[in-house]
């Protein structure tokens, strides 16, 4: 196997792992998938395009994913809901020794418990991830949606 089919494996298992942690609302998993100094950032796709700053959410460090996780768990209130992520296969961009640049689609479905699956995001996340000890990590996730109109509130991370 080439040393670059080993490393989009190691995208593709870091993507699943990521689905896995938000779907199943692991959020002490989720955080431990991204760098100390991270950057996780969900922005409309006319705002990317654009150059504008504006995200739905923002954070700078796992320690504000940590208190996303909190929050979700201890203190927002919400209409309860499953969701499910479905991500494609990672586009490699940039290769440096230590350091990869990916983009990947994603679609998000949404599960009320008194309703059908519906169709909740769609995108594309623009990921740089670096080698650890610990294994491949984000050091900034890029998540731009497609819709300018987002249905109810960003509860869980995309």
């Amino acid at each position: 196997m080439s040393a670059r089919t080993e490393r989009l494996l190691g995208l593709v298992a870091l993507h699943a792992e990521y689905a896995a942690a938000v779907d199943s609302g692991d959020w002490d998993r989720w955080c431990e998938l991204f760098t100390d100094d991270c950057v996780y950032r969900l922005v409309p796709r006319e705002n990317h395009e654009r150059g504008f700053p504006l995200a739905t959410l923002a954070f700078t460090s796992k320690g504000m994913l940590k208190d996303r996780g909190y929050a979700i768990r201890e203190t927002l209130f919400h209409d309860p809901y499953y969701q499910r992520h479905v991500i494609g296969l990672p586009r490699l961009l940039e290769e440096e020794p230590g350091l990869l640049r990916a983009e990947t689609n994603y679609a998000v479905f949404r599960t009320k418990l008194n309703g059908a699956s519906t169709v909740f995001n769609v995108g594309r996340y623009l990921d740089t991830v670096v080698a650890t000890d610990a294994g491949l990590r984000f050091a900034e996730k890029l998540v731009i949606y497609d819709s300018e109109m987002i249905p109810n509130s960003i509860i869980y991370p995309i």
